[in-house]
């Protein structure tokens, strides 16, 4: 069932892919918007042009609350931070604040799972989408993509939408109702946007705040936060773990590894590991998985788990599973040259993210920094004696070394000096693992332009060894 938008006119704050994708669906359905930005690029001025509506740039405070004074909705684009003035006075003025979350909910009813954590929301999702196409099921993923789930919806033809859920959608949304939530883990990151680690831990729970009996909530124990994070009555939960012993809340199914299986079984609390469950469900073996690093074994089972839930087969969910690779820039392997693997984990910009790659390898060169985002960069040390050298890179670089005082160590002032630098420090056996554990806006558009770099340079070293 679909539910009332809070009021029919709408200023939408910030413009880029979502709002503006939010301002052709609200102007469609006769609803009136004004954009604002204070930074707005060619595109949005572009945008305001098409669609004939008012575009106010860098507003003060009384333009802003003289624009409210029009409104009955602000629509913030999904990085506008919580501490952003437009919010406060929004609110402040009786001004209702949404998501295109909400959006959607007004406009169309199938059934959403969604996926949120640090990391891992893209993997999850892609997987989730194979699994329920390969199912019979036609899914789309949507969200924190390409293509937001406000635009999405215009296509009749999925059945499902698989959304990933970032903080900033999820913090913003009035009431978000998903028939199954995947909350995945949870480290500081985006303090730039949320403030405190509080505040994103609240975004994040709000996956599931809103879920009804019926609905289906999965969750990843072996992280602390998600562990412990409450649940309302009614909704089948699915722990996912590679360690059952640390199952310490009632569970209805677990979702975990045995004897070199993906295997999903009925629960009791306590969980008994040593439990024989003929009725469990068998996903295969691990060792038929495209990779089997730790955090590939649990966002495998978050995604079947998940996927059955939304009503995918058992062979529809095997067989993705052993079909579809990590997405690009995510412990990415690019050459084997003189004994020495390189790997791109671009897609990494937090230091938890970081941590979960190194984890993958036994003796790392690290190449890492950026344009931090309010993180604190010496936890990277937690990876302890598998980072064996490092490279800093970007605004931060200085910053990743001094985590690392008693390692072998340089700070490049490009990536093709980066690439030589891990070069020299790398000993056949060695993995140099691009992962930056920050941003990439210092040197480039994009985590993405930012692993193509590297990988460019890389295979350029791969061919002149090999001439």
């Amino acid at each position: 069932m679909t539910r009332p938008l809070p009021g029919e006119r709408f200023l939408l704050f910030g413009v880029g892919v979502t709002n503006a994708a939010a301002a052709r669906a609200l102007l469609r359905r006769g609803l009136g918007v004004t954009l604002v930005d204070d930074r707005p690029d060619d595109t949005a001025v572009e945008l305001a042009s098409e669609l004939g509506v008012d575009l106010i740039v860098a507003p003060d405070d009384d333009d802003l609350v003289r624009a409210l004074d029009e409104v009955d909705v602000l629509l913030p684009a999904p990085g506008l931070g919580e501490t952003h003035r437009a919010l406060g006075l929004a609110r402040a003025h009786g001004v209702t604040v949404c998501s295109e979350f909400d959006l959607a909910a007004a406009w169309d009813d199938r059934p959403l799972v969604a996926v949120t954590g640090t990391n891992g929301k893209t993997t999850v999702t892609l997987l989730v989408v194979a699994m329920l196409e390969a199912s019979g099921i036609p899914a789309a993923a949507v969200g924190n993509l390409e293509v937001p789930l406000v635009a999405a919806i215009d296509d009749p033809a999925p059945d499902w939408f698989v959304v990933e859920a970032s903080s900033f959608r999820l913090a913003h949304s009035r009431r978000f109702t998903p028939a199954v939530a995947v909350w995945l883990n949870l480290a500081p990151d985006h303090l730039d946007v949320h403030g405190d680690e509080d505040s994103y831990r609240r975004a994040k729970q709000r996956i599931l705040d809103d879920l009804g009996p019926g609905d289906t909530a999965v969750l990843v124990l072996d992280d602390p936060v998600v562990a412990a994070a409450p649940v309302p009555d009614g909704v089948r939960v699915v722990a996912v773990t590679l360690d059952e012993r640390g199952v310490t809340r009632p569970v209805d199914e677990v979702a975990t590894v045995a004897d070199g299986r993906l295997v999903i079984r009925a629960s009791s609390h306590p969980v008994d590991p040593g439990a024989v469950d003929l009725d469990a469900v068998d996903l295969g073996e691990v060792d038929d998985l495209p990779r089997t690093l730790p955090h590939d074994l649990t966002n495998s089972l978050a995604a079947a788990a998940a996927a059955l839930a939304a009503g995918a087969t058992v062979d529809g969910v095997r067989r993705a599973l052993g079909a579809t690779p990590a997405p690009p820039h995510r412990v990415e392997f690019v050459a084997e040259i003189d004994g020495v693997r390189w790997v791109d984990d671009s897609k990494s910009t937090a230091p938890h993210a970081t941590l979960a790659a190194v984890a993958g390898f036994d003796a790392v060169v690290l190449v890492a920094g950026g344009r931090n985002k309010g993180l604190d960069l010496s936890a990277l040390a937690a990876a302890g004696p598998r980072v064996r050298a490092v490279v800093g890179i970007g605004e931060s670089g200085p910053d990743v070394v001094a985590a690392f005082p008693d390692r072998p160590s340089a700070v490049a002032s490009s990536m093709a000096e980066a690439v030589e630098h891990a070069r020299s420090l790398a000993r056949p056996g060695d993995t140099v693992l691009l992962s930056p554990a920050c941003a990439s806006f210092d040197w480039y558009g994009s985590y993405a332009e930012r692993g193509r770099d590297f990988a460019s340079l890389v295979r350029g070293l791969d061919r002149a060894a090999s001439a």
